[in-house]
């Protein structure tokens, strides 16, 4: 199976943006929006600017549903001594590859696992100098595609930027918010959400996210709806969702897990009445370089998002 438009997705993933550095990522999805729009099924109206720090709302015809599909990406910040603290949560590997750049310019080093003493360990960077401290590191860029998958660091979640990005392309009527610091506590989503109700009456969220293989949400099983994750989204909606879903053809698979959360999380835990649900095709080798999502998964990810958008 070929991956519909690969380069952008490639694009997408060599762009860096750990969490509260997404700028450069908001950046590009507003330039290939401005050069794309005038082909699609209807162009966009583009929010951003002052009171939205680096989150982009692209609104669409009369939106009922937002889709949120957050940019930034887990990485590391520099210490003292080339010390490496994490951003969000990636999994420590001794010699993963990590890239920046610093006043001196363009960053390159191995990630280096030292044991203090038992049971503590530290991070540094191998690197030939001292690197400026608060330097932000991300996993160097590392795209694999097979006839039956993809893997590359950061499909969690520059694949969820590219499914809303291909969305777009037939959306009639619905938003698309690219948020921040979802790796890192949350921070746009409320403001963002809130902007969509309070304007254009905006009341329900799809979450375009990746997911986590695990014993119950399996590769090759269509993408996941996730009925829950250390969340609950309310029953009401989730059974709405299910019923276009079980009508649409489209094929997945129903995740429940006691831990976990997303931009929906952020969601319910602020004071706004909106419904949400966590829809994504699961990976492999989570928040590793060596992420790992099979291609017809994403397909029928783009395809019941596709379809929600329409009928919701």
């Amino acid at each position: 199976m070929e991956l519909s438009n690969s380069e952008l997705l490639q694009e997408l993933i060599s762009i860096r943006g750990v969490a509260s550095d997404e700028s450069r990522i908001k950046s590009f999805i507003k330039e290939y929006v401005l050069k794309n729009a005038s082909k699609w099924k209807s162009k966009p109206h583009i929010i951003d600017g002052t009171g939205f720090q680096d989150t982009l709302i692209l609104v669409f015809g009369e939106p009922r549903t937002a889709v949120f599909a957050h940019m930034d990406t887990i990485g590391y910040s520099v210490g003292y001594e080339n010390e490496l603290i994490r951003i969000g949560g990636p999994k420590n590997t001794d010699g993963t590859p990590l890239v920046g750049n610093d006043s001196q310019g363009e960053v390159e080093g191995e990630l280096m696992i030292f044991e203090n003493e038992p049971g503590q360990q530290r991070i540094q960077l191998l690197s030939n100098r001292i690197i400026d401290r608060g330097t932000l590191l991300s996993f160097k860029p590392d795209f694999r595609e097979t006839k039956e998958y993809i893997q590359s660091p950061y499909l969690d979640n520059r694949l969820g930027v590219y499914v809303a990005l291909q969305l777009a392309e037939t959306m009639e009527n619905g938003a698309i918010v690219f948020s921040t610091y979802e790796e890192h506590g949350g921070n746009s989503i409320g403001a963002c959400a809130k902007y969509l109700m309070n304007n254009y009456d905006v009341f329900q969220a799809l979450i375009c996210d990746i997911t986590w293989v695990t014993h119950g949400v399996v590769h090759k099983g269509g993408v996941a709806v996730s009925m829950r994750d250390s969340m609950l989204p309310r029953r009401k909606y989730l059974n709405k969702i299910l019923a276009i879903a079980k009508e649409s053809g489209v094929k997945y698979q129903l995740e429940v897990e006691s831990t976990g959360g997303s931009d929906g999380s952020v969601l319910q835990k602020s004071d706004l009445p909106i419904d949400w649900c966590f829809i994504g095709a699961p990976e492999d080798n989570v928040h590793t370089p060596k992420e790992k999502v099979y291609k017809k998964d994403i397909q029928s990810m783009i395809d019941l998002y596709q379809v929600l958008m329409d009928q919701l």
